[in-house]
């Protein structure tokens, strides 16, 4: 069986490099951690997965996914770092901004998986990563932690359940119907159980 771990690390490199590729070969590494996050919502809303399958920390500026910010500043495995040097590397020292070196491989990548990149780009993309940051607040699975955060805690682990709840606000992008979501919280329920089974 496919390590999960080591997926998740390859997927967040191609979400990466493809974000980058979409914004002209370079990208502030906050703004592409941002917006996978909400391609993960996305697709764990209508399709009952998450795209990466990243452990997201709920934190000061909002959600984020570990893999993914590791995989932008080349902080992963050994065992994975030739294959991220492939694809990207930091712009400068402080690591703020990443390029890309290739062409992304989507083949990683379900079709489902690239609408939703797509979907999320063309709905966020031209905000930048404060902007994106203000608008993952307004979300259940971070207000859930706001207090713990706004308390002075650094983080606190998320729980992909919370991505089912509905906001005050719901963009259009994130309304689907409450059927639907029942569906697909229902699909991510069975996969967990599945996963589960195979790991312990």
């Amino acid at each position: 069986m496919t390590n999960l771990v080591e997926t998740s690390y390859k997927k967040a490199t191609q979400a990466l490099n493809y974000l980058a590729r979409k914004k002209d070969g370079k990208i502030n590494k906050m703004k592409a951690i941002k917006l996978i996050y909400l391609a993960d919502r996305l697709h764990l809303r209508k399709y009952g997965r998450p795209i990466v399958g990243d452990e997201y920390w709920a934190m000061k500026l909002g959600p984020v996914g570990s893999h993914a910010k590791k995989a932008a500043e080349l902080d992963v495995p050994e065992s994975f770092l030739s294959y991220a040097q492939k694809y990207i590397q930091p712009a400068d020292d402080k690591k703020q901004s990443f390029v890309s070196l290739k062409l992304a491989d989507t083949n990683v990548f379900s079709k489902t998986d690239l609408e939703c990149l797509e979907s999320v780009y063309s709905a966020f993309g031209d905000r930048d990563q404060f902007e994106l940051a203000e608008l993952s607040h307004q979300y259940p699975e971070w207000k859930k932690h706001e207090k713990e955060i706004k308390a002075g805690k650094k983080r606190v682990a998320m729980d992909y359940n919370d991505f089912f709840a509905d906001g005050e606000k719901n963009d259009s992008i994130f309304g689907q119907k409450k059927s639907d979501l029942n569906l697909s919280k229902e699909s991510f329920e069975e996969l967990e159980e599945v996963s589960s089974f195979f790991t312990r």
